[in-house]
């Protein structure tokens, strides 16, 4: 070992300093934070770090956002919404579906256009998320669902409560109109929707859809 030492022109003493400890208790910490990171975004790929760091917080390990922006920017953790294309060149094309509401938020009958958003309230025991789905023609709130994580579970069920209200059979060919904005669970929950024919419309520039249902 001296020899090895000397030929890499490495100092003994460090070398066996690390040897004794070769894990710091500061390295062993920002490895139980980046599992937790890691396992919050296996359930919820399309959460950006902020939001990682919260589940990560719930699940015993909390941490500055800058802290989970760097462990997860070394691991290459990165929301599958949020993550850049690079060296095409091109521009963006048109939001899916955009094509059906074009800002027109005018329905002649009921379940024709629905609106969703979620809306972020802080009480005494954390944050509760609502997530409200209204009918342009009546602008009424016709289903909604509450729930302590932001998770893409939380617009399917709030669509499954809306459909179960107002009917499978009277829903159908409804379009269900989503400001992507910083709430990127409606982009995932719509590639696993099916919901008695509602069709799914996702703008990612926003179109008022969010003060819309907040009315």
């Amino acid at each position: 070992m001296a020899v090895t030492c000397r030929v890499l022109k490495i100092a003994r003493q460090p070398y066996y300093r690390w040897l004794a400890n070769p894990v710091t208790d500061q390295e062993w910490d920002e490895a139980h934070r980046l599992n937790a990171l890691v396992d919050a975004h296996r359930e919820d790929p399309e959460f950006g770090y902020r939001y990682l760091a919260d589940e990560a917080e719930e699940a015993g390990y909390r941490m500055a956002a800058r802290t989970a922006w760097r462990l997860c920017n070394a691991q290459g953790v990165a929301s599958v919404i949020s993550r850049k294309r690079r060296g095409k060149g091109t521009r963006p094309g048109p939001p899916v579906h955009d094509d059906r509401v074009q800002r027109n938020f005018h329905a002649d009958a009921p379940n024709q256009v629905w609106l969703t958003d979620i809306t972020e309230h802080h009480t005494s025991e954390g944050k509760l998320y609502l997530c409200a789905i209204k009918d342009v023609c009546s602008r009424r709130i016709v289903g909604y669902a509450i729930d302590s994580r932001m998770k893409s579970s939380l617009a399917v069920r709030a669509i499954n409560n809306a459909v179960v209200r107002r009917g499978a059979a009277n829903v159908a060919g409804c379009v269900l109109h989503s400001d992507r904005g910083s709430q990127a669970v409606f982009n995932w929950s719509s590639q696993h929707l099916d919901r008695g024919g509602v069709q799914w419309e996702d703008h990612q520039h926003g179109c008022g859809s969010s003060q819309a249902v907040q009315q």
